[in-house]
């Protein structure tokens, strides 16, 4: 299979074994370090090698850490290998100084590290060894051979959104599409060049074409499916997959046009046990905890400069209504990026360009500096670190009626960052934010303590590279 589940969420396949590659590449790049510079002679080495992996673990895992927090591997499809090493230099030199900071919590982690120059020439061996693996990885992937060959049962509209979607390489990253088969009777929304003329029966057609899976995208099943041919199929081993289930595994989200009430009712997901909210509330606390102490001074310093710009009388702050978990209204923080006056003619949707943001405003939207006051919100317990976008009750109200499950939304606590934030862009009308609830409701059904904590790993990225910021 070409993609791995932890924790409820997808993970590609090819991307956990090139996170083993790395990890493996630098312990070897940093025991080298080592060799050149301690040791010299290889016996000697080997005997004392047992001191030396626990250092190279630890020194492994805050490097690979931090390219997981700056994108480094999913920079590779939209920036080249070049963007993607370029972020691998910057995790590196992130990494130095992490690396230090494990020394001071254990003596023992990293303990040759002193005044030498290990750690730094470590560093150096790991990025032209990283280069090399990577290469080679890259290599063996662009034959195709971790991709699944899938089989779309159905040519209507279920199928065309499939293929529309999931066509670009983005999100055609685990599978190649063999082609479409329609079925009598049925709507035929897909192009001729993309159907597949099958005479016989799928077994017969799938032993002579092999393919791993095949993925029901029929519009109406009352119509009838072909299910002892589908029984035939899985028990030769083809796997037989739900449209909706497919859709949401390659593009990490939901496809709304796909889903029923009844799906949602019947779907794994959308649990949520005890357990689970203590872990995340101490997360929620730990995070904003450590972000209120690492972010004070910056804050300190925004407030300084709206009030330069504005005057001394000028509010620093802004609260506004929003609604919360199960629709309860509450009031959110920001720091003020707008003009005092901003909404005297009522309430309507930030945009870009937007003629309201006064100069100091403009930058710490960018850089999402005025966020930082929600920490407060999550404190308090109205805000999860992790989760949907919260927004104002007079647009809720507007978009529940034109949007089918927006309200489901609000079975969750809404977040300072989330998986929507992560994935798209910010949104500014109608359709852009029925893009972004498919990404809400992907995070509500699959929520976990561990894509909590890859949301707000991927978070450093945003900040950094000013993705999805407006």
């Amino acid at each position: 299979m070409a993609h791995v589940r932890l924790f409820r969420h997808y993970i590609h396949l090819p991307y956990i074994i090139l996170g083993l590659i790395d990890f493996l590449v630098l312990a070897f790049a940093f025991a080298l370090a080592v060799f050149f510079r301690y040791f010299g002679d290889v016996s000697f080495f080997l005997d004392n090698l047992s001191f030396l992996l626990p250092s190279a673990a630890v020194f492994s895992a805050i490097n690979l850490l931090v390219m997981v927090a700056l994108g480094v591997h999913q920079s590779r499809l939209e920036e080249g290998m070049s963007g993607m090493m370029l972020r691998t230099i910057l995790a590196l030199m992130v990494s130095i100084p992490l690396c230090g900071f494990a020394h001071l919590l254990n003596s023992e982690w990293l303990w040759y590290i002193g005044t030498s120059s290990a750690l730094t020439t470590g560093s150096v061996f790991g990025f032209f060894l990283l280069g090399i693996a990577r290469l080679f990885f890259f290599a063996t992937v662009g034959k195709e051979s971790f991709k699944r060959k899938v089989l779309v049962l159905g040519a209507g509209f279920r199928a065309r959104q499939i293929h529309e979607d999931l066509r670009t390489p983005f999100n055609r990253k685990g599978f190649i599409l063999t082609g479409f088969v329609s079925l009598p009777d049925e709507p035929v929304e897909i192009s001729k060049d993309y159907l597949l003329n099958i005479p016989t029966t799928l077994q017969q057609y799938i032993l002579k074409h092999p393919v791993n899976e095949i993925v029901v995208a029929v519009d109406d099943r009352r119509k009838g499916l072909p299910m002892e041919d589908l029984l035939e199929c899985k028990m030769e081993g083809v796997r037989i997959v739900d449209g909706a289930a497919f859709y949401e595994r390659e593009s990490r989200k939901v496809a709304l046009e796909m889903v029923t009430r009844g799906w949602l009712v019947f779907s794994d997901g959308f649990t949520v046990s005890s357990v689970f909210g203590v872990g995340k509330r101490s997360l929620d606390i730990l995070s904003a905890g450590l972000l209120l102490l690492v972010s004070m001074p910056l804050m300190l310093l925004t407030a300084i400069a709206i009030k330069i710009e504005d005057g001394f009388k000028a509010k620093i702050f802004y609260s506004q209504e929003r609604v919360g978990l199960n629709g309860h209204v509450f009031k959110v923080h920001k720091f003020r990026s707008m003009v005092t006056d901003a909404e005297k003619n009522g309430a309507v949707w930030a945009s870009k360009d937007d003629a309201r943001v006064t100069r100091v405003g403009d930058f710490i939207r960018k850089v999402r500096i005025d966020e930082l006051p929600q920490i407060f919100n999550v404190l308090n317990g109205t805000m999860a670190f992790v989760g949907p976008r919260p927004e104002r009750p007079v647009f809720v109200e507007q978009l529940s009626e034109k949007i089918p499950f927006y309200s489901e939304r609000h079975r969750v606590k809404p977040g300072l960052t989330g998986w929507a934030q992560l994935c798209f862009a910010y949104a500014d009308n109608e359709e852009d934010t029925r893009e972004k609830l498919r990404y809400d409701l992907y995070y509500i059904k699959n929520q976990s303590l561990l894509l909590d904590l890859l949301i707000i790993i991927q978070t450093v990225e945003v900040v950094l590279f000013k993705k999805g910021s407006r």
